[in-house]
C-alpha cells in the first residue's frame, strides 16, 4: 500500500465533501429565496382578494342604503294616503256617531 495514494484519496474525499456542502448550501439559499418570494406573492394575492371583497361589500351597502331612502319615501306616501282615507271615513261616519251618542245620552231607561 502506497502512503501517498491514501493521502490523495483522503484529499479527494475532503474536496468532494466541501463541494457537496457548497451545493447543499446553495440549494438551501435558493429554497429560502423561493419561500420568501412565495410568501410575498401570497400576501399580495390576499391583499388583492381582500380589497375586492371590500369593494363588493361597499357596493352592496350603497345599493341597500340607496333603496332604503326610496322605501322610506314610498312608506311615507302610503301612510299619507291611509291617513286621508281614515279622515274621509271619519268625516262621513261622524254625523251618525254623534246622533247615536246623543240618542243614548238622552234616552232614559226606567
Amino acid at each position: 500500500m502506497d502512503p501517498f495514494k491514501g493521502q490523495g484519496g483522503i484529499q479527494m474525499l475532503l474536496t468532494a465533501e466541501q463541494e457537496a456542502q457548497q451545493i447543499v448550501s446553495t440549494a438551501r439559499n435558493l429554497k429560502m429565496k423561493r419561500l420568501k418570494q412565495a410568501k410575498e406573492e401570497a400576501a399580495s394575492e390576499v391583499a388583492l382578494y381582500r380589497s375586492q371583497l371590500e369593494a363588493e361589500h361597499q357596493k352592496k351597502i350603497s345599493e341597500t342604503s340607496g333603496s332604503s331612502g326610496t322605501t322610506v319615501k314610498q312608506l311615507e306616501e302610503e301612510t299619507e294616503t291611509k291617513i286621508q282615507n281614515l279622515k274621509k271615513t271619519a268625516s262621513r261616519v261622524s254625523l251618525e256617531v254623534v246622533k247615536m251618542l246623543v240618542n243614548y245620552i238622552t234616552t232614559v231607561k226606567t
